[in-house]
C-alpha cells in the first residue's frame, strides 16, 4: 500500500514515482514477453507523431490469463491504485508501447480523460500505471509530464497527426504556468499519473529501445454510460497471487 505521504504526493502533483515496483526477474519476464510473446501480433498499430514518427502500440482491455494479466491484476498494484483513488477500481485498459532507436514517435501532449470523456465516464476517477521495462530518459523519449496540471480538470482535446493532442493554444499558456518534469527512471519502476495530468514523451533519437507497459484503471463507481466492449467490463478486479508473474513466466518458458 502507498503511505499517507505518497497519496499526498499523488493528489498535489498527478504523479506518484515507486522505484523498484516489481523486481528485476519480475521485469524482465515483462520484457521478454513485451518483445518475444505471441499475445502482442494482433493487436499492434501504429499511431504516429505530428512528423510522421513512428509510435507503435498494442492496446487490449480484458485481463488474460498470462504475464500481462498477472501484471494488470497483481496485488501491489491493485491496491496502490485504489487507495490512489479512494475507492474499489475495475481494469481500464493495458497497452505494450514500443520506441525503437532512432524512429520512435514523439507522443503529444494530452489527458488520457481528454478521450475517456468521450466515452462516457462521468468523473476523472481514472488513471494509470506505467511500468518502464527500460531504462527511460530525456535521449530515448521519457514520458514527461506537467507537474500539478490534473487541477484543472479537462481540456479540449483534438487531432495532432493521428493522435489526441490538448488544444495547442490552452496548452501554450498552461506550459507557462506548470512546472516540466522528465520522469527518467530504471527499469522496473511504477509511475502513476492522473487522468488528467498533462504528459506526453519525446522521439526516440537514442540507439537505445524505450518500451512500457501502461495499466489505466477507472473506480468501479465510474462505469461508462454507454457500454462499451473495447474496454474492460465494471467488475471487481480478481487479484492475482504476488508471485503470478514469476510462476506465469516459467509456464511460457516450458
Amino acid at each position: 500500500m502507498p503511505t499517507p505521504a505518497q497519496i499526498q504526493t499523488y493528489h498535489r502533483d498527478g504523479v506518484l514515482i515507486i522505484p523498484g515496483f516489481f523486481s528485476p526477474n519480475e521485469t524482465a519476464i515483462l520484457y521478454d514477453q513485451a518483445h518475444h510473446g505471441d499475445r502482442l501480433g494482433h493487436a499492434l498499430s501504429n499511431m504516429p507523431d505530428s512528423a510522421g514518427r513512428s509510435s507503435r502500440l498494442a492496446i487490449w482491455g480484458g485481463i488474460g490469463a498470462d504475464v500481462f494479466g498477472a501484471v494488470s491484476a497483481n496485488p501491489r498494484l491493485v491496491d496502490h491504485v485504489e487507495a490512489l483513488l479512494g475507492e474499489p477500481c475495475y481494469h481500464w485498459h493495458s497497452k505494450v508501447m514500443f520506441k525503437e532507436p532512432q524512429v520512435g514517435g514523439a507522443w503529444e501532449w494530452h489527458q488520457d480523460y481528454g478521450y475517456w470523456y468521450d466515452d462516457t465516464c462521468p468523473f476523472p476517477r481514472m488513471l494509470s500505471c506505467m511500468i518502464s521495462l527500460d531504462r527511460a530518459d530525456r535521449a530515448n523519449g521519457c514520458l514527461q509530464v506537467l507537474v500539478g496540471s490534473h487541477l484543472l480538470g479537462r481540456l479540449n482535446h483534438g487531432t495532432t497527426g493521428n493522435q489526441s493532442g490538448a488544444d495547442p493554444a490552452r496548452l501554450a499558456m498552461v506550459r507557462e504556468r506548470f512546472e516540466l518534469r522528465a520522469i527518467e527512471v530504471d527499469p522496473g519502476t511504477a509511475v502513476f499519473f492522473h487522468c488528467n495530468t498533462l504528459h506526453a514523451s519525446g522521439p526516440n533519437l537514442s540507439e537505445r529501445m524505450r518500451t512500457s507497459y501502461i495499466c489505466a484503471y477507472n473506480a468501479l463507481s465510474n462505469a461508462p454510460g454507454t457500454p462499451t466492449t473495447f474496454h474492460g467490463q465494471p467488475e471487481p478486479i480478481q487479484r492475482s497471487a504476488d508471485d503470478a508473474i514469476r510462476r506465469a513466466g516459467r509456464l511460457q518458458d516450458a
